[in-house]
């Protein structure tokens, strides 16, 4: 399975005009097959949207402002970092109550992760696929509160009067497909360093929707700009506002903050610690390219790489052959090597990295931030958060 995910990967982001030189005759072979379940992905996901367009199916609609956060492509897109980023904000800031809903697939890594950071605070975790049914169970057994019920807007500040633990925000993880849930504010995130892929939809591209879908969306935000240069965002932005003219445009980066040890995660390091060490970067996430790099910029002697597709569940085969690329980089270094994950990584299944005895397993801790870019900055995209929740009361 994992091969092949990697053989259909690579041919939805391979150029048409690329195709004959790059992919072999298996990827090749492929390619008609793909592209007969892509037309009928396009019918099906047309007819869902042409049939809640029209009122034929009804829409859930919350009686708390819904925040959406997702995107058009697979993977590696920024989505859960960004709903982190709004949850915490809304928390700490303003002081409202915020519900985050997510659906928990591959193996609720998303959902462990943002469970832990968020561990006794006022933020709550709603994980099911039935995201409607999820969150009436919290509604009801939290209580809900308007916005302006515990808050004011004044000028450009908005003043919360009372602290409630009732949610009065609801926000959507990987919202854009769940269109059976109103929503107040759409927000999509984009790949900086593969936004469309070969511009086909899954599974022959990497597109869940159309590009036409930004017509839908409220607000754009380009993730992981930091990591490519300014020609490329501009052909980015010009490629959304084909499609939509209107819409304001963010950039995002992750930041590294620090490491914790797999096997105790009080004991923090500093970045530092990894430089002029010889590293191991294992990644199952959507963009193992950032991960990487990152890592790189922190000055390791040597730095090896193991990466397999979003949310692979690291089993006993795949923790050997980690295991065994250790022993060869200590051989052919003299030095014991250290091996490190994303936070994504860890909260899949964090016991079964304890089985890498004797070798040290760090985990990467990274920050989303929002990059000031022309007119947009990271207070204008809270000043658009805000209206959002003005709107729905």
């Amino acid at each position: 399975m994992e091969k092949l995910r990697r053989i259909v990967n690579q041919i939805a982001y391979t150029p048409k005009s690329q195709l004959l030189s790059t992919l072999s005759p298996l990827h090749l072979s492929l390619i008609p097959l793909l592209f007969l379940s892509s037309s009928l992905y396009k019918f099906i996901i047309s007819f869902r949207h042409t049939l809640y367009h029209f009122g034929l199916i009804p829409k859930h609609r919350l009686p708390v402002p819904v925040i959406s956060v997702g995107n058009l492509t697979w993977g590696g897109n920024g989505k859960t970092p960004m709903v982190e980023f709004i949850a915490n904000w809304l928390a700490n800031d303003v002081g409202f109550s915020p519900l985050i809903l997510t659906r928990g697939y591959g193996g609720a890594d998303e959902a462990k992760m943002l469970q832990r950071h968020f561990n006794g605070t006022s933020v709550k975790i709603g994980v099911g696929a039935n995201r409607a049914a999820t969150a009436a169970s919290f509604l009801h057994r939290h209580g809900f509160i308007y916005p302006l019920d515990i808050a004011c807007f004044e000028g450009s500040v908005w003043k919360t009067r009372v602290v409630s633990d009732k949610i009065g925000v609801a926000i959507l993880d990987d919202g854009m497909q769940h269109i059976s849930m109103s929503r107040d504010l759409e927000i999509v995130m984009v790949n900086a360093l593969s936004p469309w892929g070969n511009h086909h939809l899954l599974p022959y591209g990497p597109l869940r929707e159309p590009l036409s879908s930004f017509n839908r969306a409220n607000a754009v935000v380009i993730h992981h700009a930091d990591m490519v240069p300014n020609d490329s965002l501009s052909v980015i932005e010009s490629k959304i506002l084909e499609v939509n003219q209107f819409l304001s445009i963010y950039l995002s980066a992750v930041t590294p903050s620090h490491f914790f040890e797999a096997r105790n995660a009080s004991c923090q390091l500093h970045l530092g610690f990894v430089f002029e060490k010889i590293v191991l970067c294992v990644s199952a996430i959507g963009s193992p390219n950032s991960f990487v790099q990152k890592i790189e910029k922190m000055g390791p002697l040597y730095v090896d790489r193991l990466d397999y597709s979003d949310h692979h569940q690291f089993q006993e085969e795949v923790i050997k052959m980690i295991k065994a690329r250790l022993e060869n980089l200590k051989n052919k270094f003299g030095s014991k090597p250290i091996m490190i994950v994303t936070e994504k990584d860890y909260d899949r299944d964090s016991k079964i990295l304890g089985g890498l005895d004797p070798f040290e397993v760090l985990v990467l801790c990274c920050k989303l931030q929002i990059l000031n870019h022309k007119s947009c900055s990271e207070d204008g995209f809270k000043k658009l958060l805000i209206q959002s929740l003005k709107a729905q009361c």
